[in-house]
C-alpha cells in the first residue's frame, strides 16, 4: 500500500515510473518479437502494424519518462494513453502466448 502522507509529486513518481518502466520492458520484447520472426499467423500487414504501434507507443512513453524526469514528478498521464498502452502490451501479450503455443503442438 501506498503512503497516502506522501506529497502528490512524490506519489505520482512512484507509481508512474515503474510504471513506465514496465511499459518500455515489454514493448521493447514486443519489438525485438516482431523485428525478428514472421508470425505464422499474422499477415505481413497486420505484423508491420503492430510493430509500427509498438515502436511508436515506445517513443510515447520514452518522451513521458524524460518530461517526468526534467519536471522532477511534476507531470502526468492521462488515464486514456496509459489504457491504450497497456491494451498494446496485453494484445503483444497474446500474440506472443499464441505463438508459443502454435509452437508446441
Amino acid at each position: 500500500m501506498f503512503n497516502s502522507n506522501l506529497p502528490e509529486s512524490d506519489l505520482l513518481k512512484t507509481v508512474l515510473e515503474p510504471l513506465l518502466e514496465d511499459f518500455q520492458y515489454w514493448f521493447g520484447r514486443s519489438r525485438t518479437l516482431f523485428e525478428s520472426e514472421t508470425i505464422p499467423f499474422l499477415k505481413d500487414e497486420q505484423q508491420a502494424d503492430i510493430l509500427m504501434r509498438v515502436t511508436q507507443a515506445q517513443k510515447e512513453v520514452s518522451t513521458t519518462q524524460t518530461l517526468l524526469k526534467l519536471t522532477g514528478g511534476q507531470v502526468g498521464v492521462e488515464t486514456s494513453m496509459l489504457m491504450t498502452w497497456h491494451q498494446l502490451v496485453t494484445e503483444c501479450w497474446q500474440v506472443r502466448m499464441r505463438l508459443r503455443s502454435d509452437k508446441s503442438v
